[in-house]
């Protein structure tokens, strides 16, 4: 595991302030210990500096994973946000959005929000925003891109896409071979 580099530092904070904004610095400095990124296999984990040093004793080659993996480069060096960092991102969102009961299961097999499954938006939401999906009973499933503003979702048809979907919960079950 290698610290990254600043390019790759600075790709992981742009997108991950696309969703929780300025709460970035809540997530390294937190009350129970400083926590860090780390780069491993083009896989980007989040971890304390407690279990850093764990794993440090741990060869290169026999190491799967340390921490929580937070996403993944691409071949052409972009950062991709893993489902597996929607526990880290829920607490600290900026935008949500609120799916009805009825929708829930469509976001969860991977496809879009439609206006007619839209139970609330956060005020305020801007197009190609960040959001993080919740159930209407607050629980977190999923997070994507808003794909029209606050205002443009009061006055679109129900069949319009309203959240373009990156990651949700049922890739757990959907990619668990693929998952670290």
């Amino acid at each position: 595991m290698r610290p990254l580099t600043e390019a790759e530092t600075r790709a992981v904070f742009e997108k991950l302030g696309k969703y929780i904004g300025e709460n970035i610095q809540l997530l390294v400095d937190r009350p129970d210990g400083t926590y860090c990124f780390r780069l491993h296999r083009d896989r980007v984990y989040y971890l304390s500096e407690k279990l850093l040093k764990l794993a440090a004793s741990v060869p290169r080659e026999s190491l799967v994973a340390a921490g929580t993996c937070f996403g993944k480069f691409t071949k052409s060096q972009k950062f991709r946000l893993s489902v597996t960092a929607l526990d880290f991102l829920a607490p600290y969102a900026k935008y949500k959005v609120w799916v009805k009961p009825g929708s829930e299961q469509s976001f969860l097999y991977g496809n879009h929000v439609l206006k007619s499954g839209l139970g609330r938006i956060t005020e305020g939401t801007a197009q190609y925003q960040g959001v993080v999906v919740y159930s209407m009973a607050d629980v977190p499933l999923g997070f994507g891109v808003a794909a029209k503003s606050t205002q443009e979702c009061r006055k679109v048809d129900p069949l319009a896409i309203v959240v373009f979907h990156q990651a949700d919960v049922g890739e757990y079950v959907r990619n668990e071979d693929t998952l670290t």
